[in-house]
Formats: C-alpha cells, sequence, structure tokens
C-alpha cells in the first residue's frame, strides 16, 4: 500500500523526533479529517490532524483514539456556515 510506504519513509525521515512507539491510526486520522472536511471546511482536515498530533505529543504520547474521537464530534457538530 503506498501509504503505508510513505508512512514508513516519514518515520525514516523525522526518526529521532518520532521515537521508537509511535504508532499512526491510519484510519482513524483519515477519518476525523474527512468529517473535518466535511462538517467544517476543506482546510481543517490537514490542520485538525496536526493539532491531534500535537496534542496526542504534549500529553506524552496521549490516547490518539479518543482525541479523534472527541474532535470528530466536535466538528459533526459544527455549525454551517451560512449561505
Amino acid at each position: 500500500m503506498v501509504l503505508d510506504d510513505w508512512i514508513e519513509a516519514l518515520r525514516a525521515e523525522l526518526g529521532a523526533e518520532l521515537g521508537p512507539d509511535v504508532d499512526v491510526d491510519i484510519r482513524a486520522l483519515l477519518d476525523v479529517a474527512r468529517v473535518a472536511a466535511h462538517s467544517v471546511d476543506r482546510p481543517a482536515a490537514p490542520l485538525t490532524t496536526f493539532l491531534i498530533g500535537y496534542a496526542a505529543g504534549r500529553a506524552g504520547g496521549g490516547d490518539v483514539h479518543e482525541l479523534c474521537r472527541r474532535v470528530t464530534a466536535l466538528a459533526e457538530s459544527w455549525p454551517p456556515e451560512p449561505r
């Protein structure tokens, strides 16, 4: 899978910054990105996943699944933009 290869290349490039125990839940991050893009705004997708990763890192490897769940709920409840 191309995405798996990309994640491995990122791990190699970022090496020391990631640490050996970093697990990437591709499905959870793509799901929250999709919801953010459709419920908030397209550019919200990459910014949302970055901030989830940042928050997890600041929490010493916080629970990414829980952060994704909370952020997905927030995005799903986001009011639509007035037309």
